[in-house]
């Protein structure tokens, strides 16, 4: 179950209560999160790979060291729907716990 692409209308006005997370054309999402070391970074994305594994819902993502950029994504509709913003909003909220 995918679900529908959002009209960009829609995914912009949920973006402006995901602070950090832009659109990269009509497709996906992304957002660069930033941790004080490699264990800090590591660990949440350990994290957010429980959610996102319970979601069925699989980041696009890179690590290096403190660093990891992530885009979202829905493959199976083509571009951005719900799934990828209650993914960011779970994302944000679990870096904001570190």
């Amino acid at each position: 179950m995918a679900g529908e692409c959002l009209e960009i209308a829609a995914v912009d006005d949920r973006l402006r209560g995901l602070p950090g997370w832009e659109r990269r054309g009509t497709d996906r999402i992304a957002k660069t999160f930033r941790f004080g070391d490699f264990v800090a970074a590591f660990s949440w994305m350990t994290a957010v790979a429980i959610v996102a594994e319970k979601m069925n819902h699989h980041p696009e993502w890179r690590n290096v060291y403190s660093t990891v950029e992530v885009e979202l994504t829905t493959h199976d509709s083509g571009g951005i729907t719900a799934r990828d913003l209650d993914l960011a909003a779970v994302m944000n909220d679990h870096s904001e716990s570190r």
